[in-house]
């Protein structure tokens, strides 16, 4: 994949290689099955299960799966953050 239209209407690309599109996500779980078969060397990581990309204009999310050109989930910010969310004593 290196070129996908955002919903709005902005071009994403990964032609560039750094870029701040694309970025490297590992669930916690992920990373440490990784970490615990002792890999250090950074070119030895295997590619995260997902490819993650964040739209510069929009700030919205889209998530693919590994070798899939369509997006599987797009998130997009909420105007006004959920008071719900808010950190609690539990």
């Amino acid at each position: 994949m290196s070129k996908i239209r955002c919903r709005c209407n902005n071009v994403l690309s990964n032609i560039d290689a750094p870029n701040d599109i694309e970025l490297i996500v590992y669930s916690d779980r992920q990373w440490e099955n990784e970490i615990n078969i002792g890999i250090i060397n950074s070119i030895e990581i295997p590619s995260p299960k997902y490819n993650i990309w964040r739209c510069p204009v929009c700030d919205r999310i889209y998530v693919f799966e590994k070798g899939n050109d369509v997006a599987i989930k797009v998130y997009a910010l909420e105007d006004e953050p959920d008071s719900e969310m808010l950190p609690t004593d539990v």
